[in-house]
């Protein structure tokens, strides 16, 4: 059981964008239902909040909407809750021995504020230094992806995705900047459409001083073709 909150801290934690984990707080039991058993029963509260807001259904343009909204929360956008959809990042030895870092830059990222489940929408920049084994590059946007598509602070999504990386990798020396719009801040609220939340995170020799100045120039080069 965790720390029981009434409704107005909850609220606090939100407004203020706070996270209390750096892990997804996914329930024991999060997985006895299947994607179809899920979809059906979001489809119904779906159809119950637009019914609620007095919206009606019976409108040809409504009908469906519950359906492509359980669908899409279980397939797409909260699909990186479901562990079968963790990518296979399959590492190979660095034959070529090329020791420096590698950065894959403007990864493009949509996630969802795990707050008022509005999008997050941004850039993720990715690197590491290899200690003898490589991983393909689509494999970095995967795993970004993934922990991406669940509902997120932006803070930990930016952990997780450095401890995938060194799990893979089998190296502490991974680093990740996220640079996002969050519309729980731009299209509500404080309706702020121009600011950006940046987070980092940063492991072994990234934490030294040049190497982590070194990784913030290559994610500011120009890559136009």
């Amino acid at each position: 059981m965790g720390i029981q909150i009434n409704s107005a801290e909850a609220d606090n934690l939100g407004d203020h964008h706070i996270g209390t984990s750096s892990d997804t707080p996914i329930r024991n039991d999060a997985f006895l239902l299947n994607n179809e058993e899920k979809i059906e029963i979001i489809k119904d509260d779906v159809k119950h909040i637009m019914e609620t807001l007095g919206l009606d259904l019976a409108d040809d343009s409504l009908r469906g909407t519950p359906n492509r909204v359980a669908k899409m929360f279980v397939n797409e956008i909260f699909g990186g809750l479901d562990p079968e959809k963790k990518p296979k990042a399959s590492t190979f030895q660095n034959k070529y021995n090329y020791g420096e870092m590698l950065v894959e830059k403007n990864i493009t990222l949509y996630s969802t504020c795990e707050h008022h489940l509005l999008p997050i929408v941004g850039r993720a920049h990715v690197a590491y230094i290899s200690n003898g084994t490589v991983v393909g590059l689509s494999k970095m946007n995967r795993i970004v992806d993934y922990y991406a598509r669940r509902p997120q602070v932006q803070e930990r999504l930016t952990i997780q995705i450095v401890k995938e990386l060194q799990n893979v990798l089998n190296t502490k020396d991974v680093a990740c900047v996220i640079d996002a719009k969050h519309l729980c801040v731009n299209s509500r609220g404080i309706k702020d459409i121009e600011s950006s939340t940046v987070t980092s995170e940063f492991g072994g020799k990234f934490k030294n001083k040049e190497t982590k100045r070194e990784f913030l120039d290559y994610i500011q080069l120009s890559t136009k073709f």
